[in-house]
């Protein structure tokens, strides 16, 4: 074996091999980026411009509730709203014109609380009128943060509300001290207000999260809740034995059928909440 070759082995052994040599991309490559970012944004332009018509069209009380979208809603859901909108859809972010005859319910959470929005709203037309909070409501800092802007100006019969599954990882003390100045501020609506239990997640650890996480941040809240006398609908408990139906696998989120459930469990928790009709 000749000295050169002994050398470089013996630096590659010390220092590890060398890095392979960065490829900076082509000329071509650049410009192809640049033309499918330049077409996305043509795209999402034409998108904007084709709602803000369908807008104008509204009457002043839709308009408003979408303005009131368009500012709290973000850069993901809004631009969903934007096309199932644009493609004739329900969502659950839809304009609820109230029945002077029935009470007003808010639903407060996140993507879970998004998802059964529209099966609770269907199993309780004719009986109440189901808004929704106007974002994915994330954390409980989140709340803390906006929650005035989700209860709005009108005044509300009976508010159902969650926050957990974003706060897996948030400290126990400081959810539970975000959760209570949460709590306190909804009764002082003078709604009834009912908590859902968070429904529980599977362990990944990619997403560094834990089934237990959500186990723990439950007791935290039901506690919390006790001690104000706020009831419970426990939708933890009521969809843990029926996950390997009708929850995604490896997700938090819930198939189609999963979402029904969850609806008409929440729907049944509000109509026995609500107080008698005025």
């Amino acid at each position: 074996m000749s000295r050169l070759l002994m050398f470089l082995l013996a630096a590659t052994t010390l220092f590890g091999a060398p890095e392979p040599a960065k490829v900076e991309p082509t000329n071509a490559q650049e410009a192809a980026a640049k033309e499918l970012a330049a077409k996305k944004a043509a795209q999402e332009a034409v998108i904007v411009a084709k709602y803000q018509a369908w807008v104008a069209k509204l009457p002043p009380e839709e308009q408003a509730w979408e303005r009131v979208l368009q500012a709290n809603l973000g850069g993901f859901y809004l631009p969903a709203h934007q096309r199932d909108k644009l493609a004739g859809k329900s969502n659950a972010w839809d304009f609820v014109k109230d029945d002077p005859k029935l009470p007003r319910v808010l639903l407060i959470g996140d993507s879970v609380s998004r998802g059964y929005t529209l099966p609770t709203r269907a199993a309780l037309a004719g009986v109440a009128n189901v808004h929704r909070a106007p974002a994915n409501c994330g954390p409980t800092a989140s709340g803390v943060k906006n929650l005035e802007a989700w209860l709005g100006d009108g005044r509300w019969d009976l508010i159902h509300f969650n926050f957990g599954i974003h706060d897996r990882g948030t400290p126990v003390k400081d959810y539970a001290a975000r959760l209570e100045t949460i709590a306190e501020r909804l009764q002082r609506t003078g709604a009834k207000v009912l908590w859902a239990s968070t429904t529980p997640i599977p362990d990944d650890p990619a997403q560094k999260q834990t089934a237990a996480s959500i186990v723990e941040r439950n007791v935290v809240a039901a506690e919390l809740m006790a001690r104000r006398g706020i009831p419970v609908d426990d939708l933890f408990a009521a969809i843990t034995p029926r996950l390997a139906e009708l929850q995604n696998p490896r997700d938090v989120h819930f198939r189609p059928e999963g979402y029904d459930f969850l609806g008409a469990r929440v729907a049944a928790a509000i109509r026995a909440a609500l107080p008698p009709p005025r």
